[in-house]
Formats: structure tokens, C-alpha cells, sequence
């Protein structure tokens, strides 16, 4: 499907002079990469790209993979920069939403690669959110077994974590990304200018994310978190500030990936908040809430759940929850989703081992570690609590 339409410019070609830049690499041992975090990073896809950075890894095609909606505010500005570095292009887009991220939706994008002629040299080039990334990802995983594959997220939950790390696929009825893979890309290129046109709603699901990172790995960024006025909206954080969020995050996930590329043991702290998390979204069908909204009532139920345990006391759950709702994220089940159903859904978790939901837990703010000995009881008694 080929979009094209009138790009809008960044605030750094308005601001010439701007020069923020940072390259965090992930020093997996068979596929390592960096990710680069730079201001109008999209108008310098191409030469990022290019034989001089990349080397020959690299053909001489490359697929823009998007939504209608992004690409018709990028789509022109990457494929421009692609172009004039020398690179044959096609322009595929997804249908947006949870609920088109399907293999079917992918067979239509694997009928383009082939109608196109794509070789396992070929390059897919993800633009948009943590969806595309993840269907984008696994198209590149499974296609002649195996494309190069590029990030270029464009939402704040996917510059901080979905991006990063080389999990990608798609959902399955019964569970949220049940069908997939681990691939890892061959580059992460972050433009924070284009924060500027996400939907006030996206951006507080990222900062469910941001806020994972500080309680789970990094007690300073969740410090930082705590003094800032606001966090509900970009025009509210400062811009040092935002920059120092991306930049922090991302370093967070990278050093978890490096110790534990396919979630082994280490990695699975990420998922801190999303076990719960994930059942929310299949029982209201992608609809109700969105990943980060049911992350962070998933991180509030956990918190409850920890305090039971004697894990957390009742302040550090009220430091969390402060946090959760200085960010304008829902701290309450979503209506109509009965708490056994939540239960039940659990069971379908990728996380499960020989029959036990795996939590994420933690001890104190900065730490985690995994434990199956959370029982359906104490999930039920904790969830009863957060019905509104």
C-alpha cells in the first residue's frame, strides 16, 4: 500500500543549531547495534543507513513499514532521506490497532516483499509505534528466514522499550503476543522531535513504561520522576528533561538485553506490571485501554500484591501510585472485566512455567526479580481492591 502525503518539518530543522545526540550500544555478543537517540534523526535515515555506517550489511532495498497515519506525517521526510542515499524503496501500511496485529495482517505485507522482489539482503524499515515495530520485526524474522530489519519508532512507549531488545510479533485470540520472535535489528534510530505530534493519550502510555524502568532497574530515574511537577504531557516536561527519560530508559533496557538476550532469566523483569497487564488488554479486546494504561494498572495491583507479601510497605506502594497518577494513567480496573476472568486469563501468560504465573516483584525502588509463589488468592484479594 503506497502513501505518500505532506510531511511535517521538526523542530530541529526549525532550530538548525540544535545538536543533541547520544548512542547507547547493545553489545549483544552475535548481533550487536546501537541505538541512537538524535534530533531529526528521520531526515538522516539514509545516510545512517548508508555503506559508510553500516557497512555492507545492508541491500540495496529497503521497505517503509508504517500506519496510514504516521506515514502521511513522516512517511515522505524517511523515504526522501532513504532515496538520496542511494536505496530503492517500497512503502507498506498496517491497519492501526491491537486489533489488526494479526499473521494475517502480516501475509499482506509478506505478498509485498515478494510482488517486490525482496531478497534476504533486503532491509525493513519500521516507522511508528511499538505495533508496527513488533509486526515489522516479525515479517523481518520470518521472511526468507530472515531480512535485516531497522527501528524507527515514533511513539514514546516504543522508543523506551518496544524498539529495543528484539522481541517482535503478533497476538493470537487467547493472548497477546503468543506468536513471535526473538530478531534483533541492525539499527534504532530515535527522533524525540516527532513526540511532538503524539496524542497526549500515547504519551502518557509511554510514560507507563518510563515509570517500569525507575521501579524496576534505575532508583534515580524514578527519583526524578517523583520531582517533576507533571509528567501527563511532553509540554509539561522539560525538553533537557525529556531527552534525559529516553536517554536513561532505553540505556536500562539495553543492559538487561545484553545479560539476557532472550529472557533466559534476568529479562524477565521487564514485564513488571505486564502480566496483569496483558490479560487486561485480551479480555476487553484491545479496546478499552491501551498497553500502557493496562501496564500501570498492572504495576498498581502488583504493588498491592507486594505489600500482602510483606515485599513493599505501604509507602513505597504510595510512592509508586503517586507517580502512576502524576502521569495521567488509570489506577482501576477497567468496567465490566470480572476479576476471575483476570485470574483465569493469567494462565495463557508466555511467562508460565510448569503450570505457575511469574510474577514480577520487587524489594525496594531500583530492583526486581521474578517469583511463582504469588497464588491466586492473593491476586484475586488485591485486584478486588482496585474495582472502581
Amino acid at each position: 500500500m503506497i502513501q505518500s502525503s505532506q510531511s511535517i518539518s521538526s523542530s530541529s530543522q526549525n532550530n538548525p543549531d540544535r545538536q543533541e545526540a547520544k548512542t547507547i550500544r547493545v553489545a549483544l555478543p552475535a548481533n550487536p547495534y546501537d541505538i541512537r537517540l538524535i534530533a531529526a534523526g528521520l531526515d538522516a535515515i539514509g545516510s545512517h543507513l548508508s555503506v559508510a555506517q553500516l557497512g555492507s550489511k545492508l541491500g540495496k532495498k529497503i521497505a517503509v513499514v508504517s500506519n496510514p497515519e504516521i506515514f502521511n506525517l513522516y512517511g515522505d521526510r524517511v523515504l526522501a532521506s532513504l532515496e538520496q542515499a542511494g536505496f530503492e524503496t517500497l512503502s507498506y501500511c498496517f491497519e492501526p490497532g491491537e486489533t489488526h496485529k494479526t499473521f494475517a495482517s502480516v501475509q499482506g505485507l509478506f505478498d509485498a516483499l515478494l510482488a517486490a522482489r525482496f531478497e534476504r539482503s533486503s532491509t525493513l524499515l519500521a516507522l511508528g509505534g511499538g505495533i508496527v515495530g513488533d509486526m515489522t520485526g516479525f515479517a523481518a524474522a520470518t521472511w526468507l528466514r530472515g531480512l535485516n530489519f531497522v527501528q524507527v519508532p515514533t511513539s514514546l512507549l516504543a522508543m523506551v522499550d518496544a524498539s529495543v531488545g528484539g522481541k517482535t510479533g503478533v497476538n493470537h485470540p487467547q493472548g497477546k503476543n503468543l506468536i513471535g520472535a526473538f530478531y534483533q535489528p541492525k539499527l534504532v534510530m530515535i527522533d524525540p522531535d516527532v513526540l511532538a505530534t503524539l496524542p497526549e493519550r500515547e504519551f502518557r502510555a509511554g510514560m507507563a513504561e518510563v515509570i517500569k524502568y525507575g521501579v524496576i532497574w534505575d532508583a534515580d530515574l524514578f527519583a526524578q520522576l517523583e520531582a517533576a511537577d507533571r509528567l501527563d504531557t511532553i509540554e509539561a516536561i522539560d525538553p533537557t528533561f525529556l531527552l534525559d527519560i529516553l536517554g536513561r530508559s532505553t540505556q536500562a533496557k539495553a543492559d538487561v538485553v545484553i545479560q539476557d538476550e532472550k529472557e533466559g532469566g534476568l529479562r524477565a523483569i521487564l514485564n513488571y506490571g505486564h502480566t496483569i497487564g496483558h490479560a487486561l488488554e485480551s479480555l476487553t479486546g484491545y479496546r478499552a485501554i491501551n498497553h500502557g494504561e493496562a501496564v500501570a494498572i498492572g504495576m498498581v495491583a502488583v504493588a498491592r500484591i507486594m505489600v500482602h507479601m510483606g515485599l513493599w510497605d505501604g509507602a513505597t506502594e504510595a510512592r509508586q501510585l503517586a507517580v502512576i497518577q502524576k502521569a495521567g494513567l488509570p489506577t482501576t480496573l477497567p468496567e465490566g472485566v470480572p476479576v476471575r476472568e483476570i485470574v483465569d486469563r493469567l494462565k495463557t501468560d508466555k511467562k508460565v512455567q510448569d503450570g505457575r504465573v511469574r510474577f514480577i516483584v520487587s524489594k525496594a525502588i531500583g530492583s526486581a526479580f521474578v517469583t511463582d509463589s504469588v497464588t491466586d488468592d492473593l491476586v484475586t484479594t488485591a485486584l478486588e481492591t482496585l474495582t472502581a
